[in-house]
Protein backbone atom coordinates (compact mmCIF):
# COMPACT_ATOMS: atom_id res chain seq x y z
CA UNK A 1 0.00 0.00 0.00
CA UNK A 2 1.36 3.40 -1.00
CA UNK A 3 2.04 5.79 1.84
CA UNK A 4 0.04 9.03 1.88
CA UNK A 5 1.65 12.25 0.78
CA UNK A 6 3.13 13.82 3.90
CA UNK A 7 3.35 17.55 4.66
CA UNK A 8 5.39 18.82 7.61
CA UNK A 9 3.97 22.04 9.12
CA UNK A 10 6.55 23.98 11.15
CA UNK A 11 5.21 26.96 13.13
CA UNK A 12 5.36 28.11 16.73
CA UNK A 13 1.77 29.42 16.55
CA UNK A 14 -0.52 26.58 17.60
CA UNK A 15 -3.57 28.15 15.92
CA UNK A 16 -1.80 28.27 12.54
CA UNK A 17 -0.63 24.67 12.89
CA UNK A 18 -4.13 23.51 13.79
CA UNK A 19 -5.69 25.40 10.86
CA UNK A 20 -3.19 24.08 8.34
CA UNK A 21 -3.54 20.55 9.69
CA UNK A 22 -7.33 20.64 9.30
CA UNK A 23 -7.21 21.90 5.71
CA UNK A 24 -4.39 19.58 4.63
CA UNK A 25 -5.98 16.50 6.18
CA UNK A 26 -9.28 17.39 4.52
CA UNK A 27 -7.41 17.16 1.19
CA UNK A 28 -6.10 13.70 2.08
CA UNK A 29 -2.56 14.61 3.14
CA UNK A 30 -0.83 13.09 6.15
CA UNK A 31 0.36 15.93 8.38
CA UNK A 32 3.31 16.06 10.74
CA UNK A 33 3.89 19.12 12.90
CA UNK A 34 6.75 20.79 14.72
CA UNK A 35 6.73 23.92 16.87
CA UNK A 36 10.38 24.80 16.26
CA UNK A 37 13.31 24.06 13.97
CA UNK A 38 15.03 21.34 16.08
CA UNK A 39 11.77 19.39 16.27
CA UNK A 40 11.33 19.76 12.50
CA UNK A 41 14.81 18.36 11.87
CA UNK A 42 13.97 15.36 14.04
CA UNK A 43 10.87 14.65 11.93
CA UNK A 44 12.82 15.03 8.69
CA UNK A 45 15.47 12.62 9.94
CA UNK A 46 12.92 10.08 11.13
CA UNK A 47 10.56 9.69 8.18
CA UNK A 48 9.98 10.68 4.54
CA UNK A 49 8.35 14.07 4.04
CA UNK A 50 7.06 15.26 0.66
CA UNK A 51 6.77 18.98 1.42
CA UNK A 52 7.60 21.37 4.27
CA UNK A 53 5.35 24.33 5.10
CA UNK A 54 7.70 26.50 7.14
CA UNK A 55 7.18 29.61 9.29
CA UNK A 56 9.94 32.20 8.93
CA UNK A 57 9.92 33.92 12.32
CA UNK A 58 10.30 31.36 15.10
CA UNK A 59 12.13 31.71 18.41
CA UNK A 60 15.69 30.40 18.43
CA UNK A 61 16.47 28.92 15.03
CA UNK A 62 14.41 30.81 12.41
CA UNK A 63 12.94 29.38 9.25
CA UNK A 64 15.88 30.87 7.35
CA UNK A 65 18.27 29.00 9.65
CA UNK A 66 16.33 25.77 9.25
CA UNK A 67 16.27 25.78 5.45
CA UNK A 68 19.99 26.61 5.38
CA UNK A 69 20.60 23.56 7.57
CA UNK A 70 18.23 21.38 5.55
CA UNK A 71 19.76 22.29 2.19
CA UNK A 72 23.17 21.11 3.37
CA UNK A 73 21.93 17.53 3.00
CA UNK A 74 18.59 17.65 1.17
CA UNK A 75 17.90 19.59 -2.02
CA UNK A 76 14.86 17.55 -3.01
CA UNK A 77 12.08 18.19 -0.52
CA UNK A 78 10.10 21.30 -1.53
CA UNK A 79 9.87 24.06 1.10
CA UNK A 80 7.15 26.73 1.18
CA UNK A 81 7.77 29.62 3.54
CA UNK A 82 4.75 30.90 5.47
CA UNK A 83 5.26 34.33 7.00
CA UNK A 84 3.39 37.34 8.34
CA UNK A 85 6.05 39.59 6.76
CA UNK A 86 5.44 41.07 3.30
CA UNK A 87 8.86 42.64 2.66
CA UNK A 88 10.50 41.83 -0.69
CA UNK A 89 13.84 41.42 1.07
CA UNK A 90 12.50 38.50 3.10
CA UNK A 91 11.03 36.88 0.00
CA UNK A 92 14.28 37.19 -1.93
CA UNK A 93 16.30 35.93 1.02
CA UNK A 94 14.06 32.90 1.47
CA UNK A 95 14.15 32.00 -2.21
CA UNK A 96 17.89 32.52 -2.28
CA UNK A 97 18.31 29.99 0.54
CA UNK A 98 16.45 27.33 -1.41
CA UNK A 99 12.76 27.81 -0.67
CA UNK A 100 10.36 26.96 -3.49
CA UNK A 101 7.86 29.66 -2.67
CA UNK A 102 6.98 32.34 -0.09
CA UNK A 103 3.40 32.69 1.11
CA UNK A 104 2.16 35.46 3.39
CA UNK A 105 -0.10 34.46 6.27
CA UNK A 106 -2.81 36.78 4.98
CA UNK A 107 -3.35 34.24 2.20
CA UNK A 108 -6.44 32.11 2.67
CA UNK A 109 -5.99 28.46 3.60
CA UNK A 110 -7.43 27.59 0.18
CA UNK A 111 -4.64 29.58 -1.48
CA UNK A 112 -2.02 27.77 0.59
CA UNK A 113 -3.51 24.39 -0.35
CA UNK A 114 -3.54 25.38 -4.02
CA UNK A 115 0.16 26.24 -3.83
CA UNK A 116 0.96 22.96 -2.06
CA UNK A 117 -0.88 21.03 -4.77
CA UNK A 118 0.89 22.91 -7.56
CA UNK A 119 4.34 22.13 -6.16
CA UNK A 120 3.59 18.45 -5.58
CA UNK A 121 1.90 18.06 -8.98
CA UNK A 122 4.91 19.47 -10.81
CA UNK A 123 7.36 17.35 -8.84
CA UNK A 124 5.47 14.13 -9.57
CA UNK A 125 4.94 14.94 -13.23
CA UNK A 126 8.68 15.38 -13.62
CA UNK A 127 9.34 12.02 -11.97
CA UNK A 128 6.80 10.15 -14.08
CA UNK A 129 7.55 11.58 -17.53
CA UNK A 130 11.26 12.30 -17.44
CA UNK A 131 13.54 10.64 -20.01
CA UNK A 132 16.88 9.40 -18.81
CA UNK A 133 19.08 12.37 -19.68
CA UNK A 134 19.31 15.76 -21.38
CA UNK A 135 22.84 16.35 -22.63
CA UNK A 136 24.01 19.81 -23.72
CA UNK A 137 27.75 19.19 -23.61
CA UNK A 138 29.13 20.88 -20.52
CA UNK A 139 25.61 20.87 -19.03
CA UNK A 140 23.91 17.52 -18.43
CA UNK A 141 20.62 16.83 -16.65
CA UNK A 142 20.14 13.31 -15.30
CA UNK A 143 16.37 13.39 -14.96
CA UNK A 144 15.89 10.05 -13.24
CA UNK A 145 18.45 10.90 -10.56
CA UNK A 146 17.38 14.58 -10.65
CA UNK A 147 21.04 15.55 -10.81
CA UNK A 148 22.72 18.40 -12.71
CA UNK A 149 26.29 18.09 -13.98
CA UNK A 150 28.34 21.06 -15.13
CA UNK A 151 31.69 20.18 -16.71
CA UNK A 152 31.23 16.70 -15.29
CA UNK A 153 30.75 17.88 -11.70
CA UNK A 154 27.45 17.63 -9.79
CA UNK A 155 25.85 20.94 -8.88
CA UNK A 156 23.48 21.08 -5.91
CA UNK A 157 20.01 22.39 -6.76
CA UNK A 158 16.71 22.69 -4.98
CA UNK A 159 13.73 20.77 -6.31
CA UNK A 160 12.26 23.94 -7.80
CA UNK A 161 15.53 25.02 -9.43
CA UNK A 162 15.84 21.62 -11.08
CA UNK A 163 12.21 21.73 -12.25
CA UNK A 164 12.76 25.14 -13.83
CA UNK A 165 15.97 24.09 -15.55
CA UNK A 166 14.32 20.90 -16.79
CA UNK A 167 11.43 22.89 -18.26
CA UNK A 168 13.84 25.16 -20.13
CA UNK A 169 15.96 22.22 -21.33
CA UNK A 170 12.98 20.23 -22.59
CA UNK A 171 11.92 23.12 -24.83
CA UNK A 172 15.07 24.69 -26.30
CA UNK A 173 14.59 27.92 -28.27
CA UNK A 174 11.04 28.34 -26.93
CA UNK A 175 10.38 31.68 -25.29
CA UNK A 176 8.59 31.53 -21.93
CA UNK A 177 7.07 34.59 -20.32
CA UNK A 178 7.48 35.03 -16.58
CA UNK A 179 3.76 34.44 -16.13
CA UNK A 180 3.94 31.17 -18.09
CA UNK A 181 6.86 29.94 -16.00
CA UNK A 182 5.16 30.92 -12.77
CA UNK A 183 1.89 29.21 -13.65
CA UNK A 184 3.66 26.04 -14.82
CA UNK A 185 5.81 25.70 -11.71
CA UNK A 186 4.17 27.66 -8.89
CA UNK A 187 0.48 27.67 -9.72
CA UNK A 188 -2.06 30.45 -9.77
CA UNK A 189 -1.19 32.42 -6.63
CA UNK A 190 2.00 34.18 -5.61
CA UNK A 191 4.69 36.71 -6.40
CA UNK A 192 5.92 36.61 -10.02
CA UNK A 193 9.28 38.00 -8.87
CA UNK A 194 10.00 34.44 -7.74
CA UNK A 195 10.76 33.56 -11.38
CA UNK A 196 13.44 36.26 -11.69
CA UNK A 197 15.11 35.10 -8.47
CA UNK A 198 15.19 31.46 -9.56
CA UNK A 199 16.55 32.28 -13.01
CA UNK A 200 19.33 34.30 -11.37
CA UNK A 201 20.21 31.41 -9.09
CA UNK A 202 20.31 28.97 -12.02
CA UNK A 203 22.63 31.25 -13.95
CA UNK A 204 24.99 31.42 -10.99
CA UNK A 205 25.15 27.63 -10.97
CA UNK A 206 25.36 26.68 -14.67
CA UNK A 207 26.76 29.62 -16.64
CA UNK A 208 30.45 30.38 -17.17
CA UNK A 209 29.59 34.07 -16.77
CA UNK A 210 26.14 34.68 -15.25
CA UNK A 211 26.17 38.25 -16.57
CA UNK A 212 26.57 36.90 -20.13
CA UNK A 213 24.49 33.71 -20.07
CA UNK A 214 24.94 31.07 -22.77
CA UNK A 215 22.06 28.82 -21.77
CA UNK A 216 19.24 30.84 -20.15
CA UNK A 217 19.04 34.10 -22.09
CA UNK A 218 16.72 37.02 -21.52
CA UNK A 219 14.31 37.96 -24.30
CA UNK A 220 13.82 41.59 -23.39
CA UNK A 221 10.24 42.61 -22.77
CA UNK A 222 9.04 39.00 -23.02
CA UNK A 223 10.79 36.48 -20.79
CA UNK A 224 13.48 33.81 -21.16
CA UNK A 225 14.72 31.27 -23.71
CA UNK A 226 17.02 28.23 -23.39
CA UNK A 227 19.82 28.23 -25.99
CA UNK A 228 21.50 24.87 -25.38
CA UNK A 229 21.95 22.47 -28.31
CA UNK A 230 20.97 18.97 -27.30
CA UNK A 231 23.33 16.10 -27.99
CA UNK A 232 22.43 12.44 -28.38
Amino acid sequence: MDRPTTVLVVDDEADIVSLMRDFLEAEGYAVRTASDAPAALEVLDAEPVDLVLLDVMMPGMTGFDLIRKLRETNNEVPVLFLSARHEDYDKIRGLGLGADDYIVKSATPAEVIARVKAVLRRTRRGEEQAPAQLNFGRLVLDLRARETLVDGHPVAMTAREFDLLQLFAEYPRQVFTRDQLFERLWGEFGDRHTVTVHVGRLREKIERDPSEPEYIVTVWGVGYRFEGERRS
